[in-house]
């Protein structure tokens, strides 16, 4: 099957993304409660699509985003180009009491019948009062980026930045960028601005200018008011409610050229059952089904997203790009933080069918 996008064969970013970086402070498997220690990670939904695609997967990626001055922000732009992406800055000074800030995620691990917990601290995060004429679109595009980025995380943050996305997305298509958008709907995010009412009508408007769309079956109900499928899935394995509601998204929205999630089934916080399953151009694909030893589960979608990506971008087919997501993704899931640690030699063997014996 030829490439459903038409991508630019080059350019001086492979991938640009869009979004809030934030910290995730991480106890392990102890809960907060009881918590001595922390990790820290950076993350960001948007942005660890850039990092992974850098880091594992060699391509040049970027990131457009909010930076505060003060000590924290130092230790996020060490982590960012340590992971070789592009910072694109617009800077804010830290008044020394209040913020404005980089938003502070906590997430307890869990382990076993013990589910893992989220919750966010975003008050006066910088990342929420981007938006419009913040970014220089037609400097940053005329180097050449051939793939653009955002998500439903960073159009949640406030009305400013989901209007920075669309002028985002109208500089991608104008420089003939492919551009995806991960649904990532988040509940808690949207609630302060108008709950599943103020998702759909910001997220529908976005979508419209969308080629590449990733989102489970969830996603598509809460954050664009799809209706559900007529059968209900099986399993959480089971692709045939994602499959069910595929005519009703791309006859709403039919720019999209591929439309793709992961399957998981969650036997315990640390045993998962996992897969994917990609619509493309009229043709559906469906990764084989994997047991999962997970040690930390945050990011593995965002993995998912960055192999899928890359396979498109490297002109694979799409059966051998959903592979690369679904590979990358699972591998993700076995290391600490929110960003790759895998090689690429990894995830094609696995892609392929490997296994984890040793490796000799």
């Amino acid at each position: 099957m030829a490439s459903p996008l038409a991508i630019p064969a080059a350019g001086a970013l492979d991938l640009l993304s869009l979004g809030g970086v934030v910290i995730r402070l991480d106890p392990g498997i102890m809960p907060f409660r009881k918590a001595r220690t922390l990790d820290i990670h950076v993350s960001g939904g948007e942005y660890n699509v850039a990092a992974n695609l850098a880091d594992c997967f060699g391509l040049h990626t970027g990131i457009a985003t909010a930076m505060v001055d003060y000590p924290i922000g130092e230790l996020v732009d060490e982590r960012i180009r340590a992971m070789g992406v592009t910072p694109f800055y617009r800077r804010f000074a830290h008044d020394g009491v209040r913020g404005p800030n980089l938003a502070t995620v906590w997430s307890d691990r869990g382990f076993g019948v013990r589910a893992p917990l989220v919750f966010y601290n975003r008050a006066d995060e910088a990342a929420a009062r981007l938006g419009p004429g913040d970014f220089d679109w037609a400097a940053i595009f005329a180097a050449g980026v051939r793939w653009f980025h955002a998500g439903g995380i960073f159009a949640a943050l406030s009305p400013s930045t989901a209007e920075l996305i669309g002028e985002a997305m109208a500089a991608a298509h104008a420089a003939g960028a492919v551009v995806s958008f991960d649904l990532n709907y988040r509940a808690k995010l949207w609630a302060p601005l108008g709950g599943q009412a103020r998702a759909q009508a910001v997220l529908s408007r976005l979508v419209e200018g969308v080629d590449v769309l990733v989102g489970n079956e969830e996603d598509l109900q809460a954050g664009l008011g799809i209706p559900g499928p007529a059968v209900a899935a099986a399993s959480g394995l089971d692709p045939s409610a994602f499959l069910g509601m595929i005519e009703a998204v791309t006859a709403r929205y039919p720019r999209l050229r591929v439309v793709a999630t992961t399957l998981r089934e969650v036997h315990s916080a640390n045993r998962h059952a996992w897969s994917a399953v990609a619509w493309v151009a009229g043709e559906a694909h469906v990764a084989p089904t994997l047991e999962l030893d997970v040690y930390d589960r945050v990011g593995g979608g965002d993995g998912f997203a960055a192999g899928l990506f890359y396979g498109l971008l490297a002109g694979e087919p799409p059966e051998a790009a959903l592979r690369l997501g679904w590979a990358h993704g699972a591998l993700l899931t076995t290391f600490p933080g929110d960003t790759t640690m895998a090689t690429l030699a990894q995830v094609r063997a696995l892609a392929a069918g490997g296994s984890a014996r040793i490796q000799r």
